[in-house]
This record gives C-alpha cells, structure tokens and sequence, in this order.
C-alpha cells in the first residue's frame, strides 16, 4: 500500500513561494525612441478597472481615466495618435506602460481612451498609430 506524502507547513509555505519562479515570465524588448511620424497599423485593446490604481512599468499609478497607454517596447512618454479605423475618431495617449506583443496587438489603451474613439464596446479593433512627439 503506497503512503501519502508528509506535507508540513513549512514544505507547504515553501512550495507556495515557489510559484511565482514556475510561472511564465516575458522579457520585454529594449525601449525604443520611435522616429516622430512613424505609423504602425495593428489591433489595439484596451484595460482599465482590474488595474485602477496599481503601478505600472513606468512606475507610475495607473489611471484608467487619463489618456495613456501600454505598449510592448516604445520609450515612456511618447505620445501616440491612435485612429480606431472602424469610427475614423482618433485620441492622442502618453506611453507609461508595457505589455506583451501577443495576439497580434500592437497596444493597450487606457479605458478613457478606448472610450474617445469607440472602442469600448467592441474590446478591440484595428487601429492606426502615428507618433506625435
């Protein structure tokens, strides 16, 4: 007959510590200086309430009600025109956050922001970006 193992609240508390070194971590690319009028097409989203408050790359809180954005490698402070290409409407964002280039997006709006141009609804949309400074 086979015997469950011992778990003592020290083996326990270690494996729960653990964890985090298991889990999948992304490397975010070096930080660039995009060239002012640099123009990128690609699907945006959006984030907002689970992250209200929280700090983010920059190191700064995360406001979802200001005009700002993640992107997986421009510099912090690069200010963005995205133009949701299904409204035509466009928001000029700040970069003060990361996220991973995954799932072929190409950046992350603020919920504000999502809001200026329409994007609430549907959660994500191509869209195009310019850098304006």
């Amino acid at each position: 007959m086979r015997r469950a193992p011992i778990v003592t609240p020290a083996l326990a508390l270690t494996a729960l510590l653990s964890l985090p070194a298991c889990a999948h971590h992304y490397r975010f690319p070096p930080a660039q200086a995009p060239s002012v009028s640099l123009v990128e097409v690609g699907v945006a989203s959006w984030y907002g309430p689970g992250y209200h408050g929280k700090r983010t790359s920059s190191g700064e809180r995360f406001d979802q009600d200001e005009l700002t954005a993640a992107h997986a490698s421009w510099q912090f402070g690069t200010r963005v025109r995205v133009t949701f290409l299904t409204t035509g409407r466009s928001v000029v964002v700040r970069i003060n956050d990361r996220f991973p280039n995954h799932k072929g997006r190409v950046i992350d709006l603020s919920r504000a922001a999502a809001r200026e141009i329409g994007l609430i609804g549907p959660g994500t949309g191509r869209v195009r970006l310019e850098i304006v400074g």
